[in-house]
C-alpha cells in the first residue's frame, strides 16, 4: 500500500525523490520521508502528514545535495501515523523503506531486544532493519539473504548501507518494484507513473530477486546469489498520462479518459466484426472447454465481475460465481478443472486477488487475469492475461479501469457465446460493434455533467443515501454507492430493488435520496414499483434509465436519460452518471477526491 522510490546518478537525488513520492501519493499519505548516505551514516527526514510537510521541513533544514537515496511514502498498517513510525527507518549501519506486511514480526524482535536493540517505533519495518543489521558483516547480498530466510510476509525493500554510499539493494516478495534504467542514472520505485519523466526503459524484478542500483549500472542476483540476465522492457505509458493537465482533480481528468480508455480496450481485441483474443489471449480450445467460470476480486473489480456475471450467463450460458477475493481464498473453495477462474484488478497486485488466483491454480483451474498494469504480479502468475488499456489510473477511486475492466469481461461472453454457439452470430456482431462504440455514449453523458453536478449540490448534504437497482443494475448500485462513500463520507448502501422490503426500506424516512438503475427493459416496471415503494416514505428519487423508457415524467423526482445502445451495454455507459454525482458530491463537501481518507490505490496487504 506504500510508495517507494530511489535513485542513484550524477544530480542532486532530492529533486527526483520528492517528484517521485508525490506521483506515488496515492499509494498511501499518512506520511513521508527520505534518507541518503551521508559521511559513513545517514540523512533521514521524515514527517507525518502529506508530502508537503515534508517538503517544508527540507525546505528548513537546506540539507546537502546527495547523489544517492530513498524516499518513501506511507499508509499505516503496524504503528499510528506519527514521525516515529513514518519510513524510512535505520539501524546502526542499514535504513530502508518497506511496502507490506512482516507477519511474524514479534517473534523477530524477541531475540533483537534481548541482544541490545533500541526501537524507536512501533513498525514491522524496524525489526527488518535491526535484523539486517545483526547480519551484515560487509556483504549486502549475505546479509540480506540470510534476513529474508527468516521473514515471513510481503515485502518491496529499498536498502541503503552505511559503508556503501552510492548503492541501493532491493528485493520483492509479493509486492510491487519496477527498476527505471537512465543514462547515467538508475532508478526504484513501486509503479511506473513515478518514473516516467525521466525514463520509459525498466525491468521488473521477479519474486525473491535481489538487485544491486548504482548511478552506472543494475544488477540481478536470484535468491541463491547467483547472477542473472534480465528483459528490458519499454513504457507505452508517456509521462504526461500520470498528470493532472487542465483538470482540478485525477479523479475527473480519468472519468473524462473513459471514451479513449474503452476504445484502446476493445479496438485491437476485435478481428472481423468479432472479438478474438488469439494469439496472446485465451484460445478458443480453453474457451470451449469451460464450464463453468468464477470471478474473483475486491472493491470496484468485484463489481465489475458482477456486471460480467449477468453477460456471461446470458450469452454464454455459463454458470458464474462472483467472489469477494478475501473471502475466496479462506472459504475452502469447490474447484474444478474445467472452471475458468478470472482475477481483476487495476494495479495486478492486489494482494488477496493474487492469493485468490495462486489457489485456483493449485486446484487446477485454468486462469485468467485482467489486469491494467503490464507485467504486474497478476499477469506474471496467472496463466493467460486480458490487459485492460486505460493507462495510468492515478485517482483512488477507480473509475476508467473499471468500465475498461467491465469491456472486457463482455467482450469475454461475446467470444465464449460464439465458440460455444449460445448465441447467434449477427446478435454477437451487433453487440461488439456498439461496445465499440460506447465510448461516443460516455462522451456524450460527459456532455451533460452540469446537470449531475447540479444534483449532486442538491443532495450532498444527505446523512444516508441509498442505491437499487435489478439483475446488472445492482452491480451498478454496489458500484455507485461505493464510488459515493470512499470520496464523499455520505453513508451509502447499494440495494437488490427487490430486497428493500426485507428490511432496508425501514430506513427510508422523508427527504432520503435514492438513486434508482433501471437499465433493462424487462425489470422496468418492477424497478418503478420499488421507487414507488420507497416514494410512499419520502424518497426523492434519482431515476437512471435509456432514453426510450417510456417513463412518465413524474415516476421520479429527477431522470437522467441514458444514450441509445444496445440495453445489454447500458450498465456500463450509466457508470458515467453514478461516477459524477460522487465526484461532484465530494466537490461539494470539500473532500479531498484523490486522495481519500484512510484508503489508498493499491491493497497489497490484507
Amino acid at each position: 500500500m506504500c510508495g517507494i522510490i530511489g535513485y542513484a546518478g550524477d544530480r542532486p537525488c532530492l529533486p527526483v525523490l520528492l517528484d517521485g513520492l508525490e506521483k506515488l501519493e496515492y499509494r498511501g499519505y499518512d506520511s513521508a520521508g527520505v534518507a541518503w548516505p551521508a559521511a559513513g551514516d545517514f540523512c533521514t527526514v521524515k514527517k507525518q502528514g502529506r508530502l508537503a510537510a515534508l517538503r517544508r521541513r527540507l525546505e528548513e533544514l537546506a540539507p546537502a545535495a546527495a547523489r544517492c537515496g530513498i524516499g518513501h511514502t506511507r499508509w499505516a498498517t503496524h504503528g499510528a501515523p506519527c514521525d516515529a513510525n513514518s519510513h524510512p527507518h535505520r539501524a546502526g549501519q542499514v535504513c530502508l523503506v518497506h511496502n507490506g506486511i512482516i507477519e511474524n514480526a514479534a517473534a523477530l524482535k524477541a531475540p533483537l531486544l534481548q541482544a541490545g536493540a533500541v526501537f524507536a517505533s512501533e513498525t514491522d519495518t524496524e525489526v527488518l532493519a535491526w535484523l539486517l543489521d545483526s547480519l551484515y558483516k560487509g556483504d549486502p547480498l549475505t546479509a540480506l539473504r540470510s534476513a529474508l530466510a527468516q521473514v515471513c510476509g510481503s515485502y518491496a525493500l529499498a536498502v541503503l548501507f552505511s559503508d556503501r554510499p552510492g548503492q541501493i539493494w532491493a528485493v520483492r516478495r509479493q509486492s510491487p518494484l519496477v527498476v527505471g534504467l537512465g543514462d547515467g542514472e538508475n532508478f526504484l520505485a513501486s509503479d511506473m507513473p513515478a518514473l516516467l519523466a525521466h525514463t520509459k526503459r525498466f525491468i521488473l524484478p521477479d519474486e525473491d530477486e535481489l538487485v544491486l542500483l548504482t548511478a552506472q549500472e543494475v544488477q540481478f542476483f536470484d535468491a541463491a546469489g547467483n547472477a542473472v540476465e534480465k528483459e528490458i522492457s519499454t513504457a507505452a505509458w508517456d509521462a504526461q498520462d500520470a498528470e493532472k493537465g487542465s483538470y482540478p482533480h485525477f479523479m475527473l481528468k480519468e472519468i473524462h479518459e473513459q471514451p479513449e480508455a474503452l476504445l484502446r480496450t476493445v479496438l485491437p481485441r476485435i478481428q472481423g466484426g468479432l472479438p478474438c483474443f488469439e494469439p496472446d489471449g485465451p484460445s478458443d480450445t480453453l474457451l470451449t472447454g469451460i464450464r463453468r467460470v468464477c470471478i474473483v476480486g475486491c472493491g470496484t473489480a468485484y463489481h465489475a465481475g458482477l456486471a460480467g456475471k449477468a453477460m456471461l450467463e446470458q450469452l454464454a450460458c455459463l454458470p458464474t460465481r462472483v467472489e469477494i477475493a478475501s473471502e475466496f481464498r479462506y472459504a475452502a473453495p469447490l474447484l474444478s478443472k474445467d472452471e475458468l477462474v478470472i482475477a481483476v484488478s487495476q494495479s495486478g497486485e492486489t494482494l488477496d486477488t493474487l492469493a485468490a488466483l495462486q489457489l485456483a491454480a493449485q486446484h487446477g483451474c485454468p486462469t485468467l487475469a485482467i489486469v491494467n498494469v503490464p507485467g504486474s504480479s497478476l499477469a506474471r502468475e496467472a496463466g493467460t492475461v486480458l490487459y485492460t488499456a486505460a493507462g495510468p489510473e492515478i485517482a483512488v477511486a477507480s473509475t476508467k479501469t473499471c468500465s475498461a475492466q467491465i469491456a472486457t469481461l463482455y467482450l469475454l461472453a461475446f467470444r465464449l457465446a460464439l465458440v460455444r454457439g449460445t448465441a447467434e452470430e449477427p446478435l454477437l456482431r451487433q453487440l461488439t460493434a456498439q461496445l465499440s462504440g460506447c465510448g461516443d455514449a460516455i462522451y456524450a453523458l460527459l456532455q451533460r455533467k452540469d446537470k449531475l453536478q447540479q444534483l449532486a449540490a442538491r443532495y450532498s448534504g444527505a446523512e444516508h443515501l441509498f442505491f437499487i437497482g435489478r439483475g446488472p443494475d445492482h452491480a451498478l448500485a454496489l458500484e455507485g454507492s461505493l464510488k459515493l462513500k470512499e470520496i464523499s463520507y455520505i453513508h451509502s448502501e447499494g440495494c437488490a430493488a427487490g430486497e428493500l422490503k426485507h428490511g432496508t426500506i425501514s430506513l427510508i424516512t422523508d427527504g432520503t435520496p435514492v438513486i434508482a438503475l433501471a437499465t433493462q427493459s424487462a425489470l422496468l416496471e418492477k424497478t418503478l414499483g420499488s421507487i414507488r415503494e420507497v416514494q410512499a416514505r419520502g424518497a426523492k428519487v434519482i431515476l437512471l434509465c435509456p432514453e426510450t423508457a417510456e417513463v412518465e415524467r413524474s415516476a421520479a423526482e429527477h431522470i437522467i436519460r441514458l444514450p441509445a445502445v444496445h440495453e445489454l451495454l447500458l450498465p456500463l455507459t450509466a457508470l458515467v452518471p453514478l461516477q459524477l454525482f460522487a465526484y461532484y458530491a465530494a466537490v461539494q463537501r470539500g473532500c479531498d477526491v484523490d486522495k481519500p481518507r484512510n484508503l489508498a490505490k493499491s491493497v497489497t496487504v490484507e
